[in-house]
């Protein structure tokens, strides 16, 4: 990783575009493997690793179609940042934000907002590097975070972006092949794939089930699949990649393949938890989170301990990595125009990132609970911003101040859900929350709509409305209610149903590469000239 950001360093240049944004220049390859090794966290290898043995097969489709449905933002909503961000010369979200509506009040929120809930999903980094090292050398896991944390900041600080989308790129094959290793070595333990579930499926049958021990509903189904939507895009990680893509075709095809890798990616480790069950019985809350590393370290051969390390490693490090260096470009961009004092010396870009690494180290030697339950609270957090985002793409009359009270509203609904306050009708808070603020927003506009401010993109056309419908049809298939009572095990020990989502993912994929071609005759978007944003009067 280090030589991977020495390297970039020599091609880097001076300047923030070039440090938080690598020059706009990521192409689709780059852009591809960055945006699944950004979004493929520590909670991924250690946190699904987890699920899997607490709540068995019924969390893989959830997590894989889900994450996947997820690239279609790249399209809809990465194409006109993408264009804003060159038009504009923004780089970072709240930015954008502020450079579309012209309110100080709503980019104070808006950043405040990533900040706030992107916070602990940075600390679930360390964390699980706290896990890993705990379970596999007995070292203190505050200790563990700390090693990881140095070593990430270390080569963040070399290249900034340029040099992160690089070690993204390696520490994704690093993730994968370690996981591969892993559920290969454990299958072949308990005596093949194939004899490792059926021995999972007779001693805890309810894993492959599709409510699984947890009780999944279709309304929970439903909400998960709701949440990853409309909170992965609000990532500042990922919403920083947008703004850093090459040009469209850059995103079409990154977001084409996006939903295949996640197939794969997220069955690796949710089988890992699966299968651990027959050699780690008895795990209980937070701590079947560190399950990865207790089953390397009392079922398999010494090479496994290695092979946890590395998985867990390269995938908090690649999201720990961008996430620090797109809050510390907030910081460095946002702050001083939110408090008024451009000439005040705010912490620099590269002391930034340290304060910041310091802040998740903090949280997370203290974790408030499982990494799942961390992790959906900071993405209901986050995904209160979908609302204004999506106004701003394509809204001419999205109203500022009703964005802000839409805001607003979302995290005083987070907070009373937080505190079990109110009723979420067997959905979880996400769905309540996100329709509220979208309700608060769409009603604000309509009664006070906004003069002279430009969004950045048209208004749906009819081919894009046709290509909703057509992914609307899918997200709609990817619940199959109708099939909710199928038991049983099929092809390779798996359940029955598991296949049949495997295939939407690829039928995602197959339906994004046909309707959502980038233009022939597009221009790339460093051809499109800076201007400054309409002002209202």
């Amino acid at each position: 990783d280090s030589l991977d950001g020495i390297v970039a360093r020599r091609r880097s240049r001076p300047g923030d575009e070039d440090f938080f944004l690598a020059g706009r220049s990521i192409g689709p390859v780059l852009l591809l493997a960055t945006m699944a090794a950004t979004n493929f966290s520590a909670f991924t290898v250690f946190g699904f690793a987890g699920e899997g043995y607490r709540s068995g097969w019924a969390y893989y489709p959830v997590m894989a179609f889900g994450t996947g449905f997820m690239a279609l933002s790249f399209i809809f909503l990465g194409i006109p940042v993408a264009r804003a961000g060159r038009r504009l010369g923004a780089m970072t979200p709240p930015e954008l934000i502020r450079l579309r509506f012209a309110n100080r009040w709503l980019h104070a929120a808006y950043l405040a907002v990533m900040v706030v809930f992107t916070l602990p999903y940075l600390a679930l980094q360390p964390l699980g590097a706290g896990y890993a090292l705990h379970g596999l050398t007995g070292l203190p896991p505050a200790l563990g975070a700390v090693l990881v944390t140095v070593i990430g900041v270390g080569y963040l600080l070399l290249a900034g972006l340029r040099g992160d989308v690089w070690t993204d790129a390696l520490q994704g094959l690093v993730m994968l092949g370690a996981l591969v290793a892993l559920c290969l070595g454990l299958a072949g333990v308990l005596g093949g794939f194939t004899r490792a579930q059926q021995l999972v499926a007779e001693t805890v049958p309810g894993l492959f089930s599709r409510p699984g021990p947890g009780g999944f509903t279709v309304a929970i189904w439903f909400s998960y699949l709701f949440l990853w939507f409309t909170c992965d895009p609000m990532f500042p990680q990922l919403f920083q990649r947008f703004l850093a893509a090459r040009d469209e075709r850059a995103l079409v095809r990154s977001a084409a393949l996006y939903p295949v890798v996640c197939a794969v990616l997220f069955f690796l480790p949710v089988a890992i938890g699966v299968m651990a069950r027959a050699v780690v019985p008895g795990l209980e809350g937070p701590v079947a989170d560190g399950v990865l590393a207790l089953v390397a370290v009392r079922g398999l051969p010494g090479w496994a301990a290695a092979a946890v390390l590395a998985a867990g490693v390269a995938a908090l490090m690649s999201t720990m990595d961008s996430q620090l260096l797109v809050m510390s470009a907030m910081v460095v961009r946002d702050l001083p125009r939110v408090f008024k004092r451009e000439r005040f010396r705010f912490p620099g870009r590269r002391t930034s990132i340290i304060l910041l690494a310091a802040v998740g180290l903090a949280l997370a030697i203290r974790p408030a609970g499982t990494m799942l339950a961390i992790a959906t609270q900071a993405f209901t957090g986050l995904a209160v911003l979908f609302p204004v985002t999506i106004a701003a793409a394509y809204w001419r009359g999205a109203n500022p101040w009703a964005g802000l009270a839409s805001i607003i509203t979302g995290q005083a609904l987070v907070a009373l859900y937080h505190f079990k306050l109110l009723p979420s009708y067997g959905f979880l808070p996400v769905v309540p929350v996100v329709l509220a603020s979208a309700a608060v927003l769409i009603a604000g506009s309509l009664l006070f709509p906004a003069r002279e401010l430009e969004p950045w993109a048209g208004p749906p056309t009819r081919t894009g409305m046709l290509r909703a419908l057509a992914f609307a049809l899918i997200f709609l298939a990817a619940l199959d209610f109708w099939a909710w009572p199928q038991a049983g095990t099929g092809l390779l020990g798996l359940p029955v149903w598991l296949p049949y989502h495997l295939e939407l993912c690829l039928l995602l994929s197959l339906v994004i590469a046909r309707l959502c071609r980038a233009p022939q005759q597009e221009q790339n978007l460093r051809s499109r000239s800076v201007s400054t944003p309409s002002r209202p009067r």
